[in-house]
């Protein structure tokens, strides 16, 4: 058994979902599923498939976003998983229910823009997603002028009023 981290290689503000599901029919109906989440979305989606061929399926609207969500797809290599790469304006926050509500995703590991590192497990079967470390540890806990911040911020992106 080996144990390997693979960095995500994406631009700074992109965002992405890293999930795991169970069937060959995960590419359109994720697929579906965004597109009917957000008319318009820009996005690349990759998936491992487990069996038969074992391909890197893909799909998208986006060509850079495909590619991002190929490469990888292909680095991480467990079976099963997907990744979803968001164009710039497009955020995890307008479509993680849409694609957790899908009936062949199984389970999510991350939806975030931050830095993120992939911990997989490669055995003599195949490899695996054992988890992800999502961004940078705490520094601290948050006082008076954080909350403030983040309160502020919130209603600036648009996604609280008043």
């Amino acid at each position: 058994m080996e144990l390997t981290v693979v960095k995500i290689e994406k631009p700074e503000e992109i965002n992405f979902i890293l999930g795991q599901s169970h069937f060959i029919k995960t590419i359109e109906d994720v697929h579906e599923a965004l597109v009917n989440a957000v008319p318009g979305i820009k996005f690349g989606l990759a998936f491992c498939e487990a069996s038969g061929k074992c391909l890197v399926r893909w799909s998208g609207t986006d060509e850079a976003m495909i590619e991002l969500a190929k490469k990888n797809a292909l680095a991480i290599g467990a079976g099963h998983s997907f990744i979803v790469f968001l164009g710039t304006g497009f955020y995890p926050i307008n479509v993680l229910k849409a694609i957790q509500n899908t009936p062949e995703v199984c389970s999510i590991f991350c939806a975030t823009a931050n830095p993120t590192e992939v911990l997989v497990v490669e055995t003599g079967l195949g490899r695996g997603i054992l988890g992800v470390v999502d961004g940078s540890a705490p520094q601290g806990i948050e006082g008076g002028e954080d909350i403030a911040w983040r309160k502020d911020f919130l209603r600036k992106i648009g996604y609280k009023i008043g």
